[in-house]
């Protein structure tokens, strides 16, 4: 059959497919795009996906679209919720605009004392938290297909030695600007700057600003090892993708194609949950063989943190923001962490 990279027909084929039986047609185009660059995780994931749909020879087709040839992330949430594309895939952040419940994703160091089975178990997983997710989604016209993660994280990069809490104070750290974001620094007693990329690597150098947070990959791509002594594991937000479909496109697939799409999903996030672990182990390497000192804490430093007034209070406003699910998800983690320690 020609092939189709129009979604709505995609969708006219999967309703008739699903009508007829799948094998009146011989495949099943779903238009998937992504803004990330080639090679990045989220490109691999999508290609193993690819793949693994491919393999399972039922005429279902992933037609991917990388490095955002189809729009930025938020033209393809907007093209995946009115059945312009079938699947996109992200980080959480920009997901927020067109589901409020993503806030939780802001949770300062909510994760940061867990283990990445654990945090899978939550997000993807038989838990609660998923389950109102899931239904968050749902009211989007959208469907959660999954969360990519291995408690990675975000990382701060600075020139000044942060060893304790105390250090934080009047640090001048560039931060994307997002008001959760920006009252959890302010709450441990630094300065958050909103800045320009572009303008990043140059201020770090002149001294205009004197710290920044990212993932340990983006700061080797952006080569901030040439202009910051340190790399501080804080750990303050999960560095993670959502991949979602248009929901009445993913309820038009015959049940067949669902199993297909599901099971290719989950065994690749699977397969990357190691290989996220090596690329942010690798690219840590790289700084400090770049000439940063890497500080890593330990629990006791994060329950500082979520002790103070001012982040207990950002809990509380996303909490309330996400009609409780910031709760949920803290309930999660907390009987699947001990749960397993009495496995043990």
């Amino acid at each position: 059959m020609k092939k189709i990279i129009t979604a709505l027909l995609v969708l006219v084929l999967s309703l008739s497919s699903c009508a007829y039986g799948a094998s009146e047609f011989d495949e099943v185009w779903l238009v998937t795009a992504d803004t990330t660059a080639k090679g990045a995780a989220g490109q691999v994931f999508v290609q193993l996906v690819q793949e693994k749909v491919k393999a399972a020879n039922s005429g279902l087709v992933i037609d991917y679209f990388p490095n955002g040839e189809l729009g930025g992330d938020a033209d393809l949430l907007r093209q995946a919720q009115k059945g312009y594309i079938a699947i996109m895939l992200c980080q959480t952040a920009p997901v927020v605009s067109f589901i409020p419940e993503m806030a939780v994703f802001d949770l300062p160091m909510v994760f940061a004392r867990y283990d990445g089975d654990t945090i899978d178990k939550v997000l993807n997983g038989d838990s609660e938290f998923h389950r109102q997710m899931s239904l968050a989604y749902n009211k989007a016209g959208l469907h959660l297909l999954g969360f990519m993660q291995n408690a990675t994280y975000r990382l701060a990069t600075a020139n000044k030695d942060l060893q304790t809490l105390s250090d934080f104070k009047g640090l001048q750290i560039r931060t994307m600007e997002n008001a959760n974001h920006m009252a959890f620094w302010t709450a441990i007693g630094a300065e958050p700057t909103p800045l320009a990329w572009a303008e990043l690597y140059i201020s770090l150098q002149n001294g205009t600003v004197n710290a920044q947070e990212n993932a340990a990959d983006t700061c080797v791509g952006a080569h901030f090892e040439e202009v910051q002594n340190y790399l501080a594991c804080t750990n303050h937000i999960l560095y993670c993708n959502q991949i979602c479909m248009n929901e009445k496109m993913y309820q038009a697939l015959s049940p067949e194609h669902r199993a297909v799409l599901d099971k290719a999903v989950s065994e690749a996030l699977s397969e990357m949950r190691p290989r996220l672990e090596e690329i942010d182990k690798s690219n840590k390497e790289i700084l400090i063989k770049g000439n940063m000192k890497m500080i890593e804490y330990d629990n006791s430093f994060f329950s500082d943190v979520l002790a103070i007034q001012g982040v207990r209070d950002l809990y509380k406003k996303i909490d309330t923001a996400t009609n409780g699910l910031a709760s949920a998800l803290e309930k999660s983690l907390a009987d699947v962490a001990a749960s397993k320690a009495s496995a043990k």
